[in-house]
């Protein structure tokens, strides 16, 4: 009798693990309108910044003649991305990664500063799952890492072998550019910018089971990286940004708002500490998530360009 209730009861036990995989996954990776993101007091801004970094970029996105640009990805996804050439670049491209639930157009204020500050081409990619490229998940830049190569792969293409490229991410496309850094990229990457990326996965994913549900990580998240593993090719526990700093040698410019409640700004100090390559950091005082710019623009643009200029030359100079 005893066995039996025992058996039930652990049949019962993998039956609601199992949903729970289903349920967090369909939640955070599969693709979908992510509605959690509107109701999250982490991201509501109060009070509301002026000149906020939206419209002022989508306002000159929409002004701009960017040219849509496609590759495949190794895995055989049809990716998008947008493509402004600078007559001042002389070579000099930013590749601009965007957030979760984004996309490539998303990132206007950014790519603005690029190309009207510094003189730069700018390329706005779609990550896959997003905007108009193709995959029915979210990789939170791991998988996006290497279509990220085969952006530079293709910037190199199209510019020539004289290229120097920034790249530069916010919230999961800092996260990504970080992924990136991680492999072994060509030499005409750099410099690396880094806006409020996590350190891994794993963590960032626990810290919102416990904000979002009051839910501990084990065994939740555990259930939720298999059934990624699944359907979509990885585990959370590898996809680490922290792991890759670690093997690093571009150099990377680590900005975070210290009011930031949604990758929470301890995770930057975790990934300067164990980043391997020359760095830098930028805290923007009582700045939430993703709003860096948007608190103190003079100051990131200043820091920003500054840090790139170190590392990428003006060969018109």
């Amino acid at each position: 009798m005893w066995l039996i209730v025992i058996a039930a009861v652990l049949v019962i036990a993998a039956a609601a693990l199992s949903y729970a995989g289903f349920f967090f996954y369909g939640v955070a990776i599969k693709r979908a309108p992510k509605a959690f993101l509107v109701s999250s007091p982490d991201l509501k801004v109060d009070p509301p910044v002026a000149g906020a970094s939206w419209g002022e970029g989508a306002e000159w996105v929409a002004r701009q003649h960017f040219r849509e640009v496609k590759l495949f990805s190794e895995d055989g996804l049809d990716l998008k991305g947008y493509f402004l050439a600078s007559e001042q670049a002389a070579g000099r491209t930013a590749v601009i990664a965007h957030g979760y639930s984004g996309k490539g157009k998303d990132m206007g204020a950014i790519a603005k500063m690029y190309y009207e500050h510094l003189g730069y081409n700018v390329l706005l990619p779609d990550a896959r799952g997003h905007g108009q490229s193709a995959g029915d998940y979210i990789g939170f830049g791991w998988p996006e890492r290497h279509d990220m190569v085969k952006w530079i792969e293709w910037v190199l293409e199209e510019t020539g072998q004289q290229a120097q490229i920034t790249l530069h991410g916010v919230s999961m496309g800092g996260a990504t550019v970080l992924m990136t850094a991680g492999e072994r990229l060509p030499v005409q990457v750099k410099a690396i910018v880094e806006d409020c990326g996590y350190s891994s996965v794993r963590a960032q994913l626990s810290y919102q089971l416990r904000r979002m549900y009051r839910l501990p990580a084990f065994p939740f998240v555990q259930c939720a990286s298999l059934v990624t593993r699944i359907k979509a090719g990885y585990f959370f526990g590898e996809a680490s940004a922290l792991k890759q700093v670690r093997k690093a040698k571009v150099p990377i410019l680590f900005i975070h708002g210290d009011a930031d409640k949604f990758v929470p700004f301890f995770m930057m100090e975790e990934l300067y500490e164990a980043c391997s390559a020359p760095k830098e950091k930028l805290i923007v005082h009582g700045a939430g998530h993703g709003l860096a710019y948007d608190t103190d623009k003079a100051g990131y643009v200043a820091k920003v360009s500054g840090f790139v200029e170190r590392y990428v030359h003006d060969a018109r100079e």
